[in-house]
């Protein structure tokens, strides 16, 4: 196993490590954002710049947004003074093994490196910037295909950590290919989800508190198969049909002549092949219009295998108000592909506030946009 140590930088080394946003390159992004289509009445602005910016969490009551990334470093975008603009960005946390899953609860901070999950005490960012780690399991498979976790805390008051299959497509084992729950105080993992290939992102229905994730489907299946998705989990122990299934319907090459093992659950949502769904939130707060209350943001990293790239973009998925079902899915934000098939930004993951802003992280301009409603 790749038992990684890491560095957690004191809280007066981070302060004055401020990442130097360079006014240019910023405004170079900002520059850039006027491409950024969205619905009439929203507008969106570049709210901070940090490198290889993915999984948020949002720190209501500090003015801090905690970014994870693909890898070793862990940032915090700081609102000193709460009037909604970054006043610095610090490193908090680096050395660590791919510090793409990060949740919070109830003063801990949690992670999902590659290979295991820690937390540390954190009640206020300076005694999380001295806290050390607390193992709390240590046997997630140490691949580094797929080996970025998406972690989060559901509303049963478990925490979630999606586990990617070690490969395209293949036979998996153990915790591969699955959405894991973990609960105190034992913290042994669950198998909630089987048959996922490589989910990013997940969110709970806020009405009915259940699961739904995105999933990326297979490669090496063509330009138009098999479809990402979106899934629904409304309990335990459904299976979503990998590797038999590339996504969607799509059986994949190297399974085609094995029959299948139990009856696959649907995508309830199918996107284009190969769009890259990651990060997924609802729009809750009061501050958004009332027609996009209960739906959800999806956002499309987007594809590097297909003829015609696709994917850049967030993802409104529309859903019935009274059955909660998800019917459908259109742009919502769009633009960070240019018109010759050049990408300058790609979308990640998804976080609504309290104030009614929506977060959205990019990895590749390293970035965190501010989307709110004019």
């Amino acid at each position: 196993m790749n038992d990684r140590t890491h560095s957690v930088l004191s809280f007066a080394a981070v302060a004055a490590i401020f990442l130097c946003l360079l006014s240019a390159p910023a405004q170079s992004v900002a520059n850039q954002l006027d491409a950024i289509t969205l619905p009439e009445g929203f507008k969106i602005e570049l709210y901070a710049r940090v490198p290889g910016a993915r999984s948020m969490v949002v720190m209501e009551d500090w003015g801090v947004v905690l970014v994870g990334s693909r890898g070793p470093r862990i940032h915090a975008v700081i609102d000193d003074d709460r009037d909604g603009r970054v006043d610095r960005v610090v490193r908090l946390m680096s050395g660590l093994n791919v510090a793409n899953g990060i949740a919070w609860k109830d003063g801990w901070f949690y992670v999902a490196e590659q290979h295991r999950l820690v937390r540390y005490r954190a009640p206020d960012l300076a005694t999380l910037a001295k806290s050390e780690p607390e193992v709390l399991f240590d046997q997630l498979p140490d691949d580094s295909w797929h080996g970025w976790r998406y972690a989060g805390f559901g509303p049963d008051g478990a925490l979630y950590v999606s586990v990617g299959a070690p490969c395209n497509i293949c036979t998996v084992n153990g915790l591969e290919g699955t959405i894991v729950r973990f609960r105190a105080p034992d913290w042994k993992p669950q198998v909630f989800a089987s048959g996922v290939r490589n989910s990013v992102g997940f969110a709970f229905h806020p009405k009915t508190g259940h699961m739904f994730f995105t999933d990326n489907g297979a490669d090496g299946m063509g330009d138009d198969s098999p479809p990402d998705e979106l899934n629904h989990a409304p309990e335990s122990g459904l299976w979503f049909g990998y590797p038999w299934f590339g996504g969607g319907k799509d059986r994949t090459p190297d399974f085609a002549d094995r029959t299948i093992p139990r009856k696959a659950t649907p995508p309830a949502i199918a996107f284009g092949a190969h769009v890259a769904a990651l990060g997924v939130d609802f729009m809750t707060n009061e501050h958004f219009p009332a027609t996009y209350r209960g739906d959800a943001i999806v956002a499309q990293h987007g594809s590097w295998n297909r003829s015609i790239p696709d994917g850049y973009r967030l993802a409104r998925i529309r859903f019935d108000r009274q059955s909660h079902k998800a019917l459908s899915w259109e742009p919502f934000a769009e633009g960070w592909l240019d018109a010759d098939g050049t990408a300058w930004g790609r979308p990640v993951d998804v976080k609504m506030t309290a104030n009614g802003d929506m977060l959205v992280s990019d990895d590749r301009a390293g970035a965190i946009y501010r989307i709110f409603p004019d």
